[in-house]
C-alpha cells in the first residue's frame, strides 16, 4: 500500500527553472506579437498611402512630406513642391516603423492584462478610443499645415484601417479575450 502525499520528486530547483522558462517563453511571445502587430499596422498605412498617392499621380508625396518636415532644417513648407526622395521616404518609414512596434508592443501587453483580468478590457479599449481622438487633435492643432497638404481624412482612414489590421492580427491571437465593462 502506497501513500500519496502530492509531493513531486522533482527538485525545487528544477521546478523554478521550468517556471522561469515559461515566463521567458511568455514575454518572448508578447514581443514576437508587439512586433508583428506593429509591421501590420505600419505597412498598412504606408500601402494605403501608396495608393492614395499614386491615385493623385504623385507616388511616394505622403512618406516624402513627412520625412522631410521630420528631417529637414530649412526653412518654408518642404512639401510645396515636393517630388519623390527615396532618402525622405526610407527615413521616415523607418521612424513610422519603429512607432508602430512600440505601439504594437504596448497594445500587446495590454491584450495580456486584459485575458487575464477581463475587467480591465473595456478600459484598455477607451484608451485606445482616447488614445487615436488625441492623436487627431494633437496633429490638428499642431500640424494643420501639413495635415491640409496631405488631406486629413486620408490620415484617419490610414489610423482606422492600421487599428482594423492591428485588431484583427490580435484577434487570432486571442480568440478567447473578453470585454467586460
Amino acid at each position: 500500500m502506497t501513500a500519496q502525499t502530492g509531493a513531486t520528486t522533482e527538485p525545487a530547483s528544477h521546478t523554478k527553472s521550468v517556471h522561469h522558462e515559461e515566463a521567458s517563453r511568455d514575454v518572448t511571445k508578447l514581443y514576437q506579437e508587439g512586433l508583428i502587430a506593429g509591421l501590420v499596422g505600419a505597412a498598412t498605412v504606408a500601402l494605403w498611402f501608396l495608393l492614395v498617392d499614386t491615385v493623385q499621380g504623385r507616388p511616394l508625396y505622403t512618406p516624402t512630406v513627412l520625412g522631410s518636415v521630420l528631417f529637414s532644417r530649412g526653412a518654408g513648407a518642404p512639401w510645396a513642391n515636393a517630388l519623390p526622395n527615396l532618402e525622405m521616404v526610407l527615413m521616415f518609414t523607418w521612424v513610422h516603423g519603429l512607432a508602430f512596434i512600440v505601439i504594437g508592443g504596448i497594445a500587446a501587453h495590454l491584450l495580456a492584462l486584459a485575458e487575464r483580468q477581463p475587467s480591465l478590457g473595456f478600459g484598455i479599449l477607451m484608451l485606445f478610443v482616447f488614445f487615436e481622438f488625441g492623436f487627431t487633435a494633437a496633429a490638428m492643432l499642431f500640424a494643420a499645415p501639413v495635415l491640409q497638404a496631405l488631406a486629413w481624412p486620408a490620415i484617419v482612414v490610414a489610423n482606422v484601417l492600421a487599428a482594423a489590421a492591428m485588431s484583427g492580427y490580435f484577434w487570432l491571437r486571442h480568440p478567447n479575450l473578453r470585454v467586460q465593462p
